[in-house]
């Protein structure tokens, strides 16, 4: 009777173990289920948001889809600011002397670019282009929140920087500079490449920075050019991009038209769609023209692609700093380093190729120039310049008659002067 009892008390011991060990089990399986059920509401609510009803859409060679949208339509009139916008359909000033600069062509013969989209249509008058956002992009990002948006502290800081401190942050720079002035704009003819990335979380861009403010947490910030971000585009394509923040990367801004802000009127350039062809070693070259300038009527910040392809602007009331004029021009590459092996990464900046290599193997920035306060064109003086680590990325600057202001930048990363 005894042994029987016994018995009887392990088995109802047993039971209540493994009643105490299932129930957090299926709490927890139902918490999960719970909470994947919230995100993929979320993903789908931020994907009606960015993707606007088209009226056309064109499926483009590298798989993304272009959808065309009603210039009326777009993201940037979600912003509760612009709600009542008026659109400027071009602006009332350009630079003096941009048209002229345009005419200028290299004697090392770079050819012009396009859209790979373009192989398969175009968008309709009083339309834009825009690169629709799948459900897969939201979800390779660490949330919504964070989607399409860079990093805290992703601007190279050459005055006042602690190069620990930018390498612990991840991000690695060689640019040329300017400070000390006001700027109303800035120009530059870019090589375009198509470098290696070892990581997806890692990319490599080359761009121009129309800054105002101070480093810390209210940086205004523009910036247009192209990168290579498996992360952000879910592929190792050169794509054109454009960014905005008025608090330094904070809450404010994102790339292209992946929150409300910047407003496109052109329909033939789509922002984050891929650009071909791309520059080869020892091979043809390639580059694109981006121009940004603030029209002095009405304050907006404008920009430029190619000859003559006004893309819209940024309205000045999305900034502070901004709103009056840039205290600093920054053009050049940034890769991200995450150190993942313990290693420096093998993300390439440009062509892979150090600087003294040159043209064909040296990524370059050409016509480098700056917008005065009499809304001129000019080549900047006192061109500054700054790496964090230049035995894995360098830049070296020159001056000549077709190229004007230039640099050569860029770099493999890792290598044996860069462990």
């Amino acid at each position: 009777m005894a042994a029987h009892f016994s018995s009887g008390k392990s088995k109802a011991h047993c039971l209540l173990v493994l009643y105490l060990f299932m129930v957090p089990l299926c709490l927890a399986g139902s918490m999960s289920t719970s909470r994947m059920a919230r995100q993929k509401l979320e993903v789908l609510k931020h994907l009606n948001r960015l993707n606007k009803p088209p009226l056309k859409s064109i499926q483009s060679p590298d798989g993304d889809i272009i959808d065309c949208v009603r210039v009326s339509h777009q993201p940037a009139f979600d912003h509760p600011f612009l709600k009542n916008h008026t659109i400027q359909m071009r602006p009332n000033y350009h630079p003096e002397g941009v048209f002229g600069e345009n005419k200028v062509k290299s004697n090392e013969g770079s050819m012009p670019m396009t859209q790979l989209w373009h192989l398969n249509g175009k968008c309709p008058k009083d339309t834009i282009p825009i690169r629709r956002t799948k459900k897969e992009d939201v979800l390779r990002a660490s949330s919504v929140k964070t989607f399409g948006k860079k990093k805290y502290s992703a601007i190279p800081q050459p005055r006042s920087a602690d190069p620990n401190l930018i390498n612990q942050r991840g991000h690695q720079h060689a640019i040329a500079y300017v400070e000390g002035d006001k700027y109303y704009g800035a120009k530059a003819t870019i090589n375009v490449w198509e470098p290696k990335i070892q990581q997806p979380s890692e990319f490599s861009l080359s761009q121009i920075w129309v800054l105002g403010g101070s480093f810390s947490s209210d940086l205004n910030s523009i910036e247009a050019g192209w990168q290579v971000s498996p992360d952000l585009y879910g592929d190792n394509n050169t794509r054109l991009f454009t960014y905005w923040t008025s608090d330094a990367y904070q809450a404010t801004g994102c790339y292209n038209l992946l929150c409300s802000g910047f407003i496109q009127i052109n329909n033939e350039v789509a922002m984050g769609a891929s650009i071909s062809p791309v520059s080869g070693y020892r091979s043809p070259q390639y580059d694109i023209s981006i121009l940004v300038w603030k029209d002095p009527n009405e304050g907006n910040w404008w920009m430029q692609f190619g000859n003559g392809n006004v893309l819209g602007y940024w309205p000045a009331l999305l900034f502070s700093y901004l709103a009056e004029s840039a205290s600093m021009i920054e053009w050049g590459g940034e890769v991200v380093n995450s150190e993942s092996d313990g290693q420096h990464t093998t993300t390439q900046m440009g062509s892979g190729h150090f600087p003294e290599e040159g043209f064909g193997k040296a990524s370059y920035f050409r016509n480098i120039q700056i917008v005065d306060g009499s809304n001129n064109l000019r080549a900047p003086k006192h061109i500054n310049t700054f790496t964090e680590k230049s035995n894995c990325y360098d830049v070296q600057t020159g001056k000549s008659g077709d190229w004007g202001s230039y640099f050569y930048y860029g770099g493999p990363g890792r290598n044996p002067s860069c462990p």
